[in-house]
């Protein structure tokens, strides 16, 4: 009927929408270029110099306001930047006497504009003063006394409240280092600004540069007088100036620490305050009867009093001086990490606890992160000590250093992203700011402590030439060998045969080799899941590595990742025979057997919808797909904790496919066959599979978009609204929900499909419910589910969606639970994920994942990162609320409620179904109050090729855990 074509046959059909116009934001493009137009202004992103009175008049400078009435003179704004203002919402060289307190809080923007003013600074830093470059001499523009008084005013209002101190702690003290309140200096961020500026003029800084970056010492001091002095006939005037102002602000920086000038920020406190008796104890402490060890010790402790007892102290001023004395202790700290050099294992150990309190205590962690992790830091009175104990002290404060560059991110990571757009320097804010803190000394300890263990255990990782491979620690097993590509921008076209290494995983991750990212996101997302599933190697590594990693991209390289979390990584010629025989087909151990969509007993006359009460796991494959079989499954096992649903079966959508397809000769289904036996046909003439491919795609796009178009039969539609009126008592239309697609190509064996296909997110309206399922029936042939049904699946045509509709539910906090321990493998453990709102954990974002044991034990394996989340309004949609994280998300009573309900289900679920079916499962549920609701169970899906391969068994030796270890042991 069809005939094989040596081209792609393809009609283009051309479905137009009509767009809302909408108040039009100014272009990147533009910004960008005002941005350098300011640059070489004199005045630079300001109008004049004018009198801003108290009445709210303002005047000309030579025309002061009144006495009586009172103001201050300065800058005004350009009409362009009160623009970005208005429709940007971006504020560039802040005035702050110019602002409303309020305002610059900017609470309703998750804090947007104090942000900003904060990535103004850093990038007036870093760019020669940015916008401010010829402004910054602008005389009267800025007067430093009024700013100085505001940030005073600032701080006294901001700090009179409890709750916003608690929910932002490390943002509050963070911007005190950059708006103006006192008369001291950042000295440890102009260190690694100008060391940056220089190398970017000078490539002979470089080395300099990266030692002050990574490792700085009071020794740099030195380097950069050498270096001046060798190169001072070849030095530009400008790069001389910034030599000098680099060297006298690391001598400041580096100056002996004067213990007594803490007894003047003692004084603003009550007598008989606990923190002014500290205060006092500590500045009355000799400098010189102090070892390096105990002024690290005494510092670390005075900053954990600061932490815990800054709500005692009620004034806002006072809060004031504390937190700056919190920023002074912590470059204390920085400062004098490196001169502490352990002897002993032991003292290794306690270093890593002195540095691990110290950056909790900077509020780098919040406190109570800081309390679920203490005490796996803390070693035992024991002499000796054991692999596996130094692995959990290890393991633990590494968590640590990630959730702190983690933090950063997370404040920061929406303002940065939008300044990118516009920006590229600002890239370098979130490195910047990890680097400038105490974070970076507790990860150098870790790491020292770290290769300790791997040296002991005979483990090591292998990172091409990385400076520190150890950082690195694998997710889920799996080689591969392919072109190393570093993604900085996630809007990348993914090639199924490269290795990724990405800053944060993508949501919507196509087929690729194998990744690695910096940002874990969490372990139980979709993307973290196919990887399981499909035995793609996936490891997470430091920011350390990623940048080192930039230098072989492009490169081709093999990458391994054992099952105990060992990685390999090398240049492909590098590799040795056992490796090369992983990828030689005969002899490999690598199978990659594709798996058949059984379609046997699938029944495509069912033209009814169904209710969840009539189906049962059984009905999967025959009416459904998995997703609202296993719901009605626990529907009759938890009635009360699973909504009612609707299903519309696969015969439904087989019955609209049967329908002739506009400007074909045939109708849907007739396409869809044609063609994948187009592709076969030029198969047979040795056709370059890419360009078949290619074809499949351009002709599945077309089949897509008329999907989306499709006439829905009128039976249908009137099916649907009994359906509603009979599930959930009203039309279509009077009530919101979700549309989930459940295809027969889900959840099985070793291909779980997870997220692959549209899910329609709480949709009230009637004809979005409508264009909701058209949408839902045409994601299959998108081409990320296309390309990995391709690569895994013997019939990737066979694709048929059933829909499951249930009513949306606004939970508080929503996420995954899997029947096992996936962190340390232990079947009667639990891992769950969970982030704030709907949807929470799936998509990768950055949730709070535990590790629970059974039947008692928790443990924090990462706390949410995922400021954004959404909640689900009546009227449908989505509103998008943000979310500190000095807060837990998940209860004790939440916890004990978990482990109730897996009990349950592991002695309910082989009975109810088949008594093969012992789990592990993947249980999407949520909590609306302390009211458990559960969306989903499937079965947890690990891929036993790379579980079991001799080869990453073997790059992972067996390690005696229990060997004794003295914790005096010479270093």
């Amino acid at each position: 009927m069809f005939k094989h074509l040596h081209v792609c046959t393809l009609t283009f059909i051309v479905f137009t929408h009509t767009t809302i116009s909408i108040a039009q934001k100014v272009s990147n493009d533009e910004i960008k270029s005002r941005i350098e137009n300011y640059k070489e202004l004199i005045r630079g992103p300001y109008k004049k110099i004018e009198w801003f009175c108290d009445d709210g008049t303002t005047r000309d400078s030579k025309d002061p306001c009144p006495d009586k009435i009172g103001g201050i003179q300065h800058a005004s704004y350009k009409t362009e930047i009160e623009e970005l203002h208005k429709k940007n919402h971006l504020f560039f060289a802040d005035i702050l006497a110019y602002t409303n307190k309020n305002d610059f809080w900017d609470a309703s923007q998750d804090h947007s504009r104090l942000k900003q003013y904060m990535l103004n600074k850093y990038l007036n830093r870093v760019d020669d003063g940015w916008i401010m470059r010829r402004a910054q001499f602008y005389r009267g523009s800025v007067q430093s006394e009024d700013e100085q008084e505001w940030g005073k005013d600032f701080y006294n209002w901001l700090l009179t409240s409890d709750s916003r101190l608690q929910e932002n702690f490390l943002l509050i003290k963070q911007s005190t280092l950059e708006i103006p309140h006192n008369d001291d200096t950042p000295h440890a961020q102009i260190m690694r600004t100008l060391s940056k500026t220089i190398a970017e003029e000078n490539p002979k800084f470089m080395d300099i540069r990266t030692k002050i970056h990574g490792q700085p010492t009071e020794s740099d001091i030195q380097l950069v007088e050498d270096f001046s002095k060798k190169y001072e006939k070849d030095l530009q005037e400008d790069i001389k100036k910034d030599l000098d102002s680099l060297t006298l602000a690391m001598k400041t920086f580096y100056a002996p620490v004067n213990l007594s000038s803490f007894n003047q920020d003692a004084k603003v406190l009550p007598a008989e305050h606990y923190l002014r008796t500290k205060l006092e104890k500590f500045a009355a402490t000799s400098i010189d009867s102090l070892s390096n060890i105990e002024l690290l010790e005494d510092t670390s402790s005075l900053m954990c009093d600061i932490r815990t007892q800054i709500y005692t102290v009620k004034s806002p001023s006072d809060r004031l001086q504390m937190l700056d004395v919190l920023n002074d202790l912590e470059a204390i700290v920085f400062k004098n990490a490196s001169k502490w050099e352990p002897k002993t294992l032991q003292e290794q150990i306690y270093k890593v606890y002195v540095l691990a309190q110290a950056t909790a205590s900077a509020g780098y962690i919040e406190w109570w992160e800081w309390n679920k992790i203490e005490s796996k830091l803390l070693q035992s009175n024991s002499k000796n000590t054991s692999l596996e104990e130094l692995g959990l002290i290890e393991s633990a404060a590494r968590s640590q250093v990630e959730w702190s560059a983690s933090l950063i991110s997370a404040i920061y990571e929406d303002d940065i992203n939008i300044y990118a757009g516009f920006e590229p320097k600002i890239i370098g804010f979130t490195d910047n700011a990890v680097r400038s803190s105490i974070a970076l000394k507790l990860g150098e300890t870790v790491s020292e402590l770290s290769n300790f263990i791997k040296n002991e255990a005979k483990l090591s990782n292998t990172l091409l030439n990385l400076k520190y491979p150890n950082d690195a620690r694998g997710l889920n097993p799996g080689y591969a060998k392919g072109k190393l590509i570093i993604v900085e921008d996630e809007d990348i076209e993914m090639n199924p045969n490269n290795i990724y290494v990405f800053q944060k995983p993508p949501a919507d991750l196509k087929p690729v080799a194998g990744i690695a990212t910096v940002a874990e996101g969490n372990l139980v997302s979709h993307v973290q899941l196919l990887a399981r599933n499909l035995g793609i190697p996936n490891s997470v590594i430091s920011a350390e590595n990623f940048k080192e990693l930039k230098a072989y991209e492009g490169e081709e390289v093999f990458y391994a990742v054992s099952p105990k979390g060992t990685i390999i990584l090398k240049e492909a010629n590098d590799m040795n025979g056992e490796e090369e025989d992983l990828f030689d087909k005969k002899s490999s151990d690598k199978k990659e057997s594709k798996i058949e969509v059984p379609i046997d007993k699938i029944n495509i006359e069912k033209n009814d919808l169904l209710n969840l009460t009539e189906i049962d796991a059984k009905s999967s494959g025959i009416y459904c797909g998995p997703k609202a079989a296993n719901l009605g499954q626990l529907k009759a096992m938890f009635p009360n904790n699973v909504v009612n649903g609707s299903v519309i079966p696969f015969g439904i959508f087989k019955a609209h496919m049967n329908q002739p397809m506009p400007l074909q000769s045939g109708s849907y289904w007739d396409y869809l066959k044609a063609t994948f036996a187009e592709a076969e046909g030029m198969r047979k003439d040795h056709i370059d599979e890419s360009e078949i491919e290619q074809c499949q795609l351009d002709r599945l796009f077309q089949l897509h978009d008329a999907i989306k178009v499709m006439e829905l039969q009128p039976q249908f539609v009137k099916k649907l609204e009994q359906s509603f009126q009979l599930n959930f008592n009203k039309s279509i239309g009077e009530i919101p929900v979700f549309l989930r697609s459940d295809t027969n190509m889900e959840d099985l064996g070793n291909f779980t499909g997870a997220g692959l296909n549209l899910t329609v997110f709480n949709v009230r309206n009637k004809e979005k419910v409508l264009q909701g399922i058209r949408d839902v029936w045409a994601s299959p042939y998108n081409e990320r589910s296309f390309k990995w049904r391709q690569r895994y699946l013997t019939n990737p045509e066979n694709v048929f969606p059933s829909i499951l509709i249930i009513p949306s539910v606004d939970v508080d906090y929503s996420g995954v639970l899997i029947t096992k321990g996936i962190s340390n493998n232990k079947e009667d453990d639990l891992t769950v994920a969970f982030s704030k709102g709907a949807g929470g954990a799936v998509d990768g974002q950055s949730a709070e994942s535990w590790l629970i044991g059974m039947p008692h034990g928790i443990s924090l394996i990462s706390p949410s990162r995922e400021n954004n989340y959404n909640r689900l309004p009546e009227n449908g949609g989505l509103e998008k609320k943000t979310t500190a994280f000095h807060q837990s998300i998940l209860s004790q009573r939440n916890i004990d409620q978990i482990r109730e309900f897996s009990k349950e289900i592991r002695v309910t679920i082989p009975q109810k179904t088949e008594a093969s079916n012992t789990g592990p499962y993947d249980v999407e549920l949520g909590f609306e109050g302390d009211k458990l609701w559960l969306f989903q169970i499937r079965p947890f899906v690990e891929n036993d090729n790379a579980l079991s391969s001799s080869y990453l068994q073997s790059i992972s030796p067996k390690v005696d855990a229990t060997k004794k270890i003295p914790l005096n042991t010479k270093l």
